[in-house]
């Protein structure tokens, strides 16, 4: 995109990640062909490469998987918390040695910027299986009473847009209660699931507590239907979320649902201008707006409202479209294909019903998968971009004239993941906080994450959470 400064090409090298030209799926701490000899290609969303040939599981697949977890859920869960700790201590150390290499695995498979991936991404990948490494032999301790059991087989399914952040967020707390896991990753972004797998057997870790079906659809729902599974953690769309739960509905496994969001973005008269602005540019355009909690709705204050447009779409034009393993890009690529005709049409909808778009003037790469950051203004609550998520480096402003109104349209949503406020008073915060009904809110800042918070929604962005003391007890048997 335009910038005041030329920035000259940074590359990260290619050469630190060695891609097999194939991988088999992780059971039973081999790698395997999928038992009806099914594949598929990962593709860079960047360039269309072909990454490489990834086997496909199916139901007889899963099944295998699941029994390898039975079989070695006894010895596992029998270990003693001091044991299992340096198992996690273990692949949260080898995560850190391999992390250069496992962010230019992630940018490549997944599209976005090498900078989100090294500076994000991995650091709390590695925080993750540090923090519930601590736990393990403390969970007496949790606050879940004395010698909490876990509950077995646990059955997790991954997206696409965090693919080995949301692994560690799964995987790192089941093996801390212990728990053993089979892990489905998004048909898209298989690679860093396996490579975690060979981190497994880097790290020496029993055979079958951890397997890796690569797969689509049917893989997961054979994952979730499976007689044999005791726990299904699921992040992704709302939808998949709903028919997860009618399936699981009647049955005596426990669940946690982290779906989809509209997060609420909320900037008061006597907010930093400038500070909310690069929060704004962080809510809604961190990882091309593919993020469940992005701040997607843009609430400003009336009375401030072109001032901080007007900042806004002065940043947008400095932002760095490209590349995703330079350096310097700031927005990569969309992930696929398919998601960029439901970004387009979505916004295409929102045109036609009256909102106004304004894009970032930038040139896009000839080939891959992309789309230039957006913003609609004039717009209501009953436009279909104020309503339903894009997923996508697109951002709805509204506007509203007292905390009551903007509390009542941050509110105004099926979803309730996330929402943000950015106000000088420490008071406005509190209150407007305490009336929200999103399960983070973060004030004067967005998108900050960390191993030791809970994260998860109210409404139609899921229930049970993730992360902190509370993230255990999705996994224990209390």
């Amino acid at each position: 995109m335009a910038s005041a400064f030329e920035y000259a090409p940074a590359p990260e090298s290619r050469s630190v990640v060695d891609i097999a030209p194939s991988y088999g799926l992780f059971i039973d701490g081999e790698f395997t062909e999928a038992a009806d000899g099914k594949v598929f290609k990962t593709v860079s969303p960047s360039s269309e490469e072909v990454l490489s040939e990834v086997a496909r599981a199916g139901a007889e697949d899963v099944d295998r998987a699941v029994k390898a977890a039975r079989r070695a859920f006894e010895k596992w869960s029998a270990l003693p918390g001091s044991e299992r700790a340096k198992y996690l201590f273990r692949i949260a150390r080898i995560i850190q040695e391999r992390s250069r290499e496992l962010a230019v695995l992630e940018t490549l498979d997944n599209g976005k910027p090498i900078k989100e991936t090294r500076d994000a991404d991995l650091p709390l990948v590695a925080a993750h299986f540090f923090y519930y490494a601590g736990w393990a032999d403390k969970l007496d301790h949790a606050g879940y009473g004395a010698n909490p059991r876990p509950l077995g087989v646990a059955g997790q399914i991954i997206p696409w847009n965090f693919p080995l952040l949301m692994l560690a967020w799964k995987i790192a707390p089941a093996l801390a209660t212990g728990n053993t896991v089979v892990l489905k990753p998004a048909e898209t972004t298989p690679l860093s699931a396996l490579f975690f797998a060979d981190i497994c057997r880097q790290a020496g870790l029993p055979r079958g507590v951890v397997n890796i079906l690569t797969g689509y659809g049917d893989a997961g729902r054979a994952l979730v239907e499976h007689g044999d599974v005791n726990k299904v953690a699921f992040t992704g769309s709302t939808a998949v979320g709903k028919a997860i739960a009618r399936s699981l509905a009647g049955t005596d496994k426990k669940a946690t649902l982290e779906l989809g969001g509209k997060g609420a973005n909320i900037v008061f008269d006597d907010a930093p201008i400038d500070q909310a602005v690069e929060g704004i540019v962080t809510g809604i355009f961190f990882n091309q707006g593919q993020v469940c909690c992005a701040g997607s709705r843009l609430l400003v204050q009336e009375s401030v409202q072109d001032e901080v447009l007007d900042a806004l779409k002065r940043r947008l034009t400095t932002l760095r479209l490209g590349d995703p393993l330079d350096k310097n890009t700031d927005i990569g690529a969309i992930n696929s294909a398919e998601q960029l005709s439901r970004i387009t049409a979505l916004v295409e909808t929102g045109e036609a019903e009256g909102a106004e778009r304004w894009s970032a003037p930038c040139e896009l790469p000839s080939s891959g998968y992309w789309f230039p950051p957006t913003l609609f203004t004039h717009v209501t609550q009953a436009h279909t971009v104020a309503r339903d998520e894009i997923f996508g480096p697109v951002l709805s402003v509204l506007s509203f004239r007292t905390p009551d109104e903007a509390v009542a349209k941050a509110n105004n949503s099926q979803y309730g993941l996330s929402a943000g406020i950015w106000t000088e008073k420490g008071s406005r915060i509190l209150a407007v906080a305490n009336r929200l009904r999103a399960g983070v809110v973060w004030a004067n800042t967005f998108n900050k994450f960390d191993p030791t918070s809970p994260f998860g929604g109210y409404k139609e962005s899921g229930f049970g959470r993730e992360g902190g003391r509370h993230g255990l007890e999705a996994y224990l048997d209390v």
